[in-house]
């Protein structure tokens, strides 16, 4: 499998491909709009840092107690499911005169439930797809994630401007909706990866049996830590340019589907493990620049300049892929989803609690420092991780 128009004449890949959009649309436009609305009601970088990024803290929890569910519950039933779930907390999330602690309750549950989401939808897609079709397959949807966040975040603004946070909400519930219908009309049945019901204990088995091998720890690491500190800046973006912060998401959001088209469409893959290292780089040290308090349109070139590096996570789920059995396929990339956006939680309230000590400009200039180290720390590792990677089979080994 070479080109996009071959991923769509595979079946069920269009449907997933419209859910996976209309749902990272929806989230974005409601993201901001809650952002908005926590800013304007207590003006705390923190706890707007935390309305918008925040939940991701939650998946660790789900990813210790539901993930083992990833596998194990028919996936167009769990995708429909939860796609109405996150409707129904976005609209209850815009029910005027709502507590700020009311709303943050919502936000945990609703990152609870997003733990088993990736898992279900990218095993799904491995599934989906025939062998050596991932990587494609994947790029797609992560493009889709970069232009969807560009239009959700200009519709946004657009709806915030004219509607109100709190109407944005209900748009944003009713594209939930939307993709929940997708999904059951246009899914077909499958049975479950996995055979056994979904408990704490499994989950918990198949994450010590996933993270006892160190080749895996390590590419969990470079896909969890960097990315996660450098949304961490991106959660200051409000607090930053609060008149146009849907300009910088949506300039970040380019850069990134700028550079998963080239790395998962151009470039060749003897190329990928060359260029990965140099990605992870190029994430983080465009932010350096914050420290000077840029002007906006170098902030923006900047912005769209580092979000290129985010190709470099799509890279190392191909590697994390040979180095997994396929009986825990699903699994494995719920929990780097889950890892990857509680990451981003925690980065999300480290750049804001660094932003109320200082300024939003300094806090997102020691984020990428502290990026940049982490990478840099992870080079060893990894480098194992890459020659056992090579020799695997596709399925991995069973450590």
């Amino acid at each position: 499998m070479h080109t996009y128009r071959e991923l769509f004449r595979t079946p069920e890949y269009t449907p997933l491909f419209l859910v996976s959009a209309t749902q990272v649309t929806a989230h974005t436009v409601s993201g901001l709009a809650l952002g908005t609305l926590v800013h304007a009601a207590t003006g705390s970088p923190l706890l707007t840092a935390l309305a918008m990024f925040g939940p991701a803290l939650a998946q660790l929890l789900g990813a210790t107690t539901l993930l083992s569910a990833a596998d194990r519950l028919p996936p167009r039933a769990a995708l429909t499911a939860l796609a109405l779930l996150f409707g129904a907390g976005t609209a209850v999330q815009a029910v005027p005169g709502l507590p700020v602690p009311v709303i943050f309750v919502v936000l945990l549950v609703l990152g609870v439930l997003a733990s088993l989401g990736g898992g279900v939808r990218y095993g799904l897609l491995n599934e989906v797809l025939p062998e050596g079709g991932y990587v494609l397959g994947r790029s797609l949807l992560n493009m889709t994630t970069g232009a969807a966040q560009i239009c959700g975040f200009a519709l946004g603004g657009v709806l915030v401007a004219a509607l109100s946070p709190r109407g944005t909400l209900l748009t944003g519930a009713a594209l939930y909706v939307a993709a929940a219908l997708v999904a059951r009309c246009g899914l077909g049945h499958r049975p479950p990866r996995a055979s056994g019901r979904p408990s704490v204990a499994a989950t918990r088995r198949a994450n010590a049996r996933l993270w006892s091998c160190p080749h895996r720890r390590h590419v969990y690491l470079a896909l969890w830590v960097p990315n996660g500190l450098i949304v961490g800046c991106e959660s200051l973006f409000v607090p930053y340019a609060p008149g146009h912060a849907g300009l910088l998401f949506a300039f970040a959001a380019l850069g990134m589907l700028a550079g998963d088209t080239l790395a998962g469409r151009f470039v060749p893959s003897r190329w990928r493990q060359r260029i990965e290292a140099p990605l992870r780089l190029l994430l983080a040290a465009p932010y350096l620049l914050f420290a000077l308090r840029p002007s906006l349109p170098l902030a923006v070139a900047a912005v769209t300049l580092a979000s290129v590096g985010y190709a470099a996570t799509l890279l190392l789920q191909e590697r994390l892929m040979a180095l997994t059995p396929r009986e825990l396929t699903g699994h494995a990339l719920g929990l780097h989803s889950s890892g990857l956006l509680a990451m981003q939680g925690v980065g999300a309230a480290l750049a804001g609690g660094a932003a109320q000590l200082s300024t939003p400009a300094a806090a997102m200039a020691l984020m990428a420092a502290l990026s940049l180290a982490v990478t840099l720390s992870l080079v060893p590792g990894l480098r194992a991780a890459r020659e056992a990677s090579g020799a695997s089979a596709p399925a991995g080994p069973s450590a």
